[in-house]
């Protein structure tokens, strides 16, 4: 197919079924988290035990999605992908059959690990099936999907859940799984493979690849609980990750042929591309793991008003993600880009301004201002990303790629819970300090709650008016403390806009790549 021939609209069909099953790969991510206490029963398990069904997909996700290029040489776009969305569907349904915890653990990361290919498969597949400068839409639709899939996922999860059971946040999976696998087999072109390169796969630095990234994901997972430093398994694991990167990357630089092409990043448009990933990464899945603790822990809300909070931010990028595709096809993306990530500053700024009685009404416009501006900023940031890389090499940079995103989420969560043990603490030693009761506020307030607590009868109401001034004391300093994770979050987005100066403006002139 030639530049300027029309594309088929067999062509557009088996895309989307490709952005079926990346939309199911995300929300596998997230779908399980308001289900945790569910599914805890359902397993027998304890909290910390229960945790692993999440961390153990995310580990295996994260080591699966930079294998995605090599494979994608292996057996072409096309096979990978259905073989992906097959082997992801039947995991799925060993999930929902789980007979215990270890069972569902050892399902669920495999589940993470074939099911990896489908997000960075799906983002070459726009780049390569489609003509330069004539894949918009999927580069539109991908950015809606990478960032609403996160947001959506514990709403959705938790829904299911209340109205059904934790085994159907599994079997939700099997019948777009079916569909996106048939209609990739019809619809999307055949790409020769290059099978003889599994002879020559580099297994040393395979393995320090899979040792290095999942030692890597478990610290960030487990750090902030352990102490960082102050825990010798935490510092071990550090050691092995450690020792791993140096044999990968190793391995990267002089083995004949690496398991993953790291020279990409001698690409400024993508190494550029690639920090703003990284950043969206923190501030996406930052986001959507603050807020909801926020909502819960600070004003009791159930799953459902969470919900409809946590909305506000998937509909703004459901009506951002057609404006950001015009404009970044009409004005330099590296504008649109910049404006987005403007939006996202002032959005999470004004979460940094929240008090104990935030409602709905005063985190719309954050929301609203959020979610406008990730999708603002995902369209651009993957056009100038691989718009400049010729079609041979997108597969590759687009798990790299994708592994940035998600690594920016994981250690910037891991970031934001060491943050809220430091400052939970320092502000409720500040509050403490000055809740001295030879203060007159302190005696006038105390004074006020005994008279109310006598009046309804409480027993002992001078004691139960003290415990109610800490149980506010801790309230505040929680407050506080959330306050100071949306400042950090905004002060991310700030610094990021710096890249935009280093970025050039693509100048795609690949084809797509020719069927076989």
């Amino acid at each position: 197919m030639a530049e300027g021939d029309k594309i088929p609209i067999t062509l557009h069909i088996g895309f989307f079924a490709m952005i079926i099953g990346m939309f199911m790969s995300i929300l596998d991510v997230q779908i399980v988290a308001s289900s945790i206490r569910q599914i805890q029963a359902g397993v027998s398990a304890s909290g910390d035990e229960i945790a692993w069904v999440q961390t153990g997909y995310l580990i295996a996700e994260v080591v699966g999605i930079p294998l995605s290029g090599f494979l994608n040489r292996v057996f072409g776009l096309r096979r990978l992908f259905m073989m992906s969305a097959a082997a992801f569907t039947v995991s799925s349904v060993l999930c929902a059959m789980s007979w215990d915890l270890d069972s569902l653990i050892f399902f669920r990361c495999i589940q993470g690990f074939v099911g990896a290919a489908m997000v960075p498969s799906t983002m070459a597949a726009a780049f390569t099936l489609f003509p330069g400068g004539r894949s918009m839409t999927q580069q539109v639709m991908i950015g809606m999907v990478a960032t609403l899939a996160p947001s959506i996922g514990p709403t959705l999860g938790g829904w299911i859940t209340e109205h059904m059971s934790w085994h159907w946040l599994f079997l939700l999976n099997v019948i777009p799984g079916i569909a996106a696998v048939i209609l990739v087999w019809m619809y999307v072109p055949r790409q020769k493979g290059e099978t003889h390169l599994l002879r020559r796969v580099d297994i040393v630095g395979l393995a320090a690849m899979a040792m290095m990234l999942g030692a890597f994901e478990w610290v960030v997972e487990e750090g902030p609980a352990e102490g960082w430093t102050q825990s010798s398994m935490i510092i071990r694991w550090i050691f092995y990750c450690t020792v791993a990167a140096a044999i990968f990357f190793y391995r990267a630089v002089r083995a004949e042929h690496p398991i993953v092409d790291l020279s990409v990043f001698k690409d400024r448009n993508f190494a550029s591309g690639a920090i703003v990933g990284a950043v969206v990464g923190f501030v996406l899945y930052g986001s959507v793991y603050a807020l909801p603790l926020f909502l819960g822990q600070v004003q009791g809300y159930s799953a459902l008003q969470i919900g409809q909070i946590m909305s506000v931010s998937g509909v703004a990028m459901f009506i951002g993600g057609p404006i950001g595709g015009a404009l970044t096809r009409r004005f330099d993306p590296r504008l649109v880009l910049g404006s987005g990530l403007i939006l996202i500053t002032i959005g999470v700024m004004g979460n940094a301004h929240m008090t104990h009685e935030s409602s709905f009404n005063e985190l719309f416009w954050p929301q609203a201002l959020r979610g406008i501006g990730l999708i603002l900023t995902m369209v651009p940031t993957t056009n100038l990303a691989l718009g400049t890389l010729p079609p041979a090499r997108v597969a590759n940079a687009s798990g790299l790629f994708t592994v940035c995103r998600n690594l920016g989420g994981a250690v910037g969560i891991a970031f934001l819970n060491t943050l809220m043990l430091h400052y939970n603490s320092l502000h409720k030693q500040e509050l403490s300090a000055g809740m001295s009761i030879a203060r007159p506020e302190v005696q006038t307030w105390l004074s006020q709650a005994s008279s109310r607590l006598q009046a309804a009868g409480v027993p002992d109401p001078d004691a139960s008016a003290m415990m109610q001034l800490g149980q506010r004391v801790q309230l505040e300093a929680l407050v506080m403390t959330y306050n100071n994770l949306f400042t950090a979050m905004a002060m991310a987005s700030a610094l990021a806009f710096l890249v935009v100066f280093i970025l050039r403006k693509p100048n795609p002139a690949a084809g797509p790549v020719a069927a076989h």
